[in-house]
């Protein structure tokens, strides 16, 4: 069977590929067998015997050159022992056979070549391939082939994408410095011409702001893209998971992952476009944090922490139906157990009932790691595994440069940690976090053995501050009586019980969790049933405090970094942070930072809660704040500087003095002054002065949906929440007043890819992954849509036809074959002139055999056929003429009778009737 045909340029011969992994070649003139039969990746075998059939060349391409061998080029052929190869290109040149592989299976294939004439000799340069999932140019005027660098985005894919982040008006520096360490990235190998492809033009650039999009993907690489006006260019790429050592194999797997596949696979992403400082949250509840510079080095042991964060609330029932005692509360007589920052992963894989305990579900390599110019890593921080329990995925991450904090949390609670020092500063359940104020009447249980307090300081729950170790008295033995109570005893006996019986429904709970961890969890799912009724909360709960009960857990959803007005005396702002919980709850945290320099690596940071409880509708997701005047306050932020060199003394206090440690009221801020605090949930938007906290704006989003995004962005020297619904609504709302804006039906939501990478940024632009292979970006700005098309670009560009090749005498009258030339060519007016109207001319009718000659016959054919088409158009005028004349008849008809009646009733009164 054929599967395609290629001409020689000269019309002599052509080449035929086969389904046997053949190919042959004609002579036009010996059409009884082919002139030369070819096997390319065919064993030769010995005896003159046909060599064995290979799989079918789809399809071939004969190409000659004026100075060498022609050129065949041919996909498929390979032969059949070949298992598990990947797909190939074959190039055949002279005596010289290149396969090239290729990642994903061939399309298709087109050779570009100096001429578009195909009678002249093609001079091919370069074989355009299709792949899959790519497109590759091959370089076929250099020696091995290489392919051109490809200036497209067409490896979004490359490993599916997880998150992503949208940053509009950046810095102006940073696309220079990413693209220049992303540069070095680049493979070698690739061919030293520009990309040979170069019809169609670029738009008019009329926006003057830098775009970068940052994707997380199931490997746990992350790709920044310029995104500036409408181009989508790849800037810089970081593989995350090479910090953690890899299994070979399944077997050699620890049993400690929490997901069976893409154990790194990226869910939160957190970046500061002014400091470049990044931080990201991954699915086996691992946080890296990474530091830009431009030099290289090697880290000879990577920082890590191990963080246990639990969850454990005193509501067990026991099996008589009768509440159980509460634990004793932790106070400052406890003893729980100081953490010691760990350069490597804990031994301790279990505890002393057998359970897994205090182990990460990642191992940190324990090897020097050599970093490249780029994003290179500062601080891993891991949750371990807790008496058999998987750490939960992390629900919220936020990193600030200038108090050198990065804080995450999930359902079980928060943490921060100081990754200047390497110490945990705050790892609290969430329901910790409410102290005495909690509205839910929670009360935490003993932490006994499995309880973590913080690095730099223990927590006095009840008075809601935290003391830095240094500071404290030694502690005691005991939490309570040193001899426990037969109650006691019987009470951790019943626990231990219920914890046995649940655990294999936990690892089953825990496993369907870990393999949705790419799919979104709505907000709504992570509620439990509440009844808001004049701020009276009732709330129905399971008996148990194992993963059964995790959905119904109060997640954190929302963290800020602020400088604001923590509580309601404050005369002043000062650094805090604030938190927001599924469950509509905002609490703020006072951070008390030491001064710049030196002392701050060496002082430690104070964390104590302020008490400060603000209540929505739904969960919280995301926070702003304003000042007077209505503009932004951005978070506090240290301007970039190369960490990995020096410093001069002079560039030391300059440092000091720029890092915004804690803010006093300056001259232009009177204590007068106050903030605005815009907090956006999944069902309302509330605007709270500051330091009054009362809501002086309040607008519900949405009452039979919910908002899966919002986002506080600038557009047109102004700032507006925007959201995007569940039912598909895009809203934006002005700020502070909240009046809505615009409320548009944009599209359903048909998927979790939408819900989980859907994002706004500023100047009005928004954007998603509309599938697995494509980034929609979309604008509500109407600026930008009046600028649209001259944004587009134009695909075709027009340029001169090149002169068709020269046909000398001799080739002409010798050589080249018999040459078609048609009876218009020899005898028509163009060669011999007008002929006389007295000499007749025969015209062809639309039958017979005369007709199909004349219509086969050149520029005579279209004459005939463009003299019928005449004939039948005057047959058509002609009866229009006849049906106007007709029509006019008609009308005057009318005419005469209609004159005829008003001469007849001219003179008769109206009662002659």
């Amino acid at each position: 069977a054929i599967h395609s045909v290629a001409w020689h340029h000269e019309g002599k011969q052509f080449i035929c590929s086969h389904s046997d992994g053949t190919l042959t070649i004609w002579n036009v003139k010996s059409p009884t067998k082919p002139f030369q039969t070819i096997t390319p990746h065919g064993k030769q075998l010995k005896d003159g015997k046909k060599p064995e059939p290979c799989k079918p060349i789809l399809k071939v391409e004969y190409k000659t050159t004026r100075a060498g061998e022609p050129f065949i080029i041919l996909s498929g052929g390979l032969s059949y022992d070949t298992v598990g190869r990947r797909p190939c290109l074959t190039v055949m040149h002279g005596k010289s056979t290149a396969v090239l592989e290729m990642d994903y299976s061939i399309v298709d294939f087109l050779t570009l070549c100096e001429t578009p004439y195909p009678n002249d000799f093609q001079e091919p340069y370069a074989v355009v391939v299709l792949l899959e999932k790519d497109l590759v140019l091959i370089d076929l005027a250099q020696n091995g082939y290489p392919i051109f660098e490809n200036p497209y985005p067409l490896t979004i894919h490359e490993s599916p994408v997880t998150c992503c982040e949208y940053f509009a008006d950046c810095p102006v520096d940073l696309i220079p410095a990413l693209y220049s360490v992303g540069a070095r990235q680049k493979r070698q190998g690739y061919s030293k011409k520009e990309w040979p492809i170069s019809g169609g033009n670029w738009g008019l650039i009329t926006q003057s702001y830098p775009e970068i999009i940052i994707t997380g993907h199931a490997d746990g690489s992350i790709k920044f893209w310029d995104a500036s006006a409408i181009t989508l260019q790849v800037l810089y790429k970081l593989k995350t998971a090479k910090v953690f050592e890899k299994s070979r194999n399944k077997d050699d797997r620890p049993n400690t992952d929490i997901v069976d596949e893409d154990p790194y696979a990226i869910q939160i992403i957190s970046w500061c476009p002014e400091s470049r400082m990044l931080c990201i949250a991954g699915v086996s509840a691992h946080v890296i944090i990474y530091r830009f510079s431009k030099q290289e080095v090697t880290t000879e042991v990577i920082p890590m922490l191990e963080v246990r964060l639990l969850y454990e609330i005193n509501d067990i029932e026991s099996p008589d139906g009768e509440p159980v005692p509460p634990l004793p509360t932790p106070g400052t007589g406890s003893n729980p157990q100081s953490i010691v920052p760990q350069s490597h992963p804990s031994t301790s894989s279990s505890s002393s009932d057998g359970l897994r305990d205090n182990v990460p579900c990642l191992k940190v390599k324990n090897s020097p790691l050599k970093q490249s110019p780029g994003y290179q890593i500062e601080l891993v921080i891991q949750l371990v595994w807790v008496s058999g329990e998987p750490p939960q995925q992390i629900t919220s991450l936020a990193v600030n440069s200038a108090y050198g904090l990065v804080v995450f949390g999930n359902c079980n609670g928060i943490a921060m940690v100081d990754y200047l020092q390497k110490t945990v500063l705050l790892n609290l359940g969430t329901i910790e976090l409410y102290g005495s104020n909690d509205p839910y009447r929670r009360e935490p249980r003993s932490p006994r053995k499995t309880r973590q307090p913080s690095g730099a300081g223990l927590c006095d729950i009840n008075e809601g501050t935290v003391v830095p170790e240094d500071r404290c008295k030694s502690p005691t033995s005991g939490s309570g009586s040193p001899n426990n109570s037969d109650d006691d005893q019987k009470m951790n006996n019943f626990i231990e019980k219920v914890k046995t019986k649940s655990r294999k429904f936990s690892k089953m709970v825990a496993n369907d969790i870990a393999k949705m961890s790419r799919k979104l969890s709505l907000p709504t799912e992570l509620k439990p049933d509440l009844d808001v009724k004049d701020n009276s909360f009732s709330r129905s709960r399971s008996s148990s405090v194992t993963s059964i009960d995790k959905e119904s857990r109060e997640a954190i959803s929302a963290l800020h970094f602020c400088e604001t007005f923590t509580r309601k005396a404050d005369t002043s702002p000062s650094p805090c942070l604030w938190v927001g919980t599924t469950l509509g709850t905002v609490l703020v945290i006072v951070l008390n930072l030491p001064p710049g320099g030196e002392q701050r690596l060496l002082q430690p940071v104070i964390v104590s809660p302020s008490g400060t409880i603000l209540r929505l509708k739904g969960a919280i997701l995301r926070m702003a704040f304003l000042d007077t005047t209505g503009s932004l306050v951005p978070p506090a932020h240290e301007p970039w500087r190369e960490h990995n060199v020096p410093e001069d003394k002079d560039e030391k206090d300059k440092s000091k003095k720029r890092r915004p440690v804690s803010v006093s009221p300056s001259s232009s801020q009177e204590i007068s002054e106050n903030q605005y605090a815009v907090i956006c949930s999944e069902k309302q938007a509330k605007v709270i002065s500051l330091p009054s906290q009362n809501c002086i704006y309040k607008q519900n989003i949405t009452e039979t949906s919910f908002v899966l995004r919002g986002d506080i962005v600038s557009l047109s020297n102004s700032i507006c929440l925007a959201c995007f619904c569940a039912n598909g609504h895009i809203m934006t709302f002005s700020l502070p007043s909240l009046r809505p804006l615009l409320d548009v039906y944009y599209l359903p939501l048909t998927n979790m890819r939408i819900a989980r990478t859907f994002c706004f940024t500023n100047n009005g632009q928004a954007l998603y992954l509309v599938s697995p292979t494509e980034i929609q970006r979309l604008t509500y700005s109407q600026e930008t849509c009046e600028n649209l098309q001259e944004m587009l670009g134009e695909l075709f560009t027009p340029v001169e036809t090149p002169e068709a090749p020269n046909r000398g005498f001799f080739k002409g009258l010798f050589g080249g074959g018999a040459q078609s030339l048609d009876r218009e060519e020899l005898f028509g007016e163009s060669a011999s002139g007008k002929a006389s109207r007295s000499l007749a001319q025969h015209i062809p009718g639309p039958g017979g055999i005369e007709g199909v000659k004349g219509a086969a016959s050149g520029v005579v054919g279209e004459l005939a056929r463009a003299r019928l088409a005449l004939d039948e158009r005057g047959q058509k005028l002609g009866e229009l003429e006849e049906k106007t004349a007709a029509m006019l008849y008609s009308a005057d008809s009318f005419s005469k009778h209609a004159h005829e009646m008003m001469l007849k009733y001219k003179d008769k009164k109206w009662y002659q009737f």
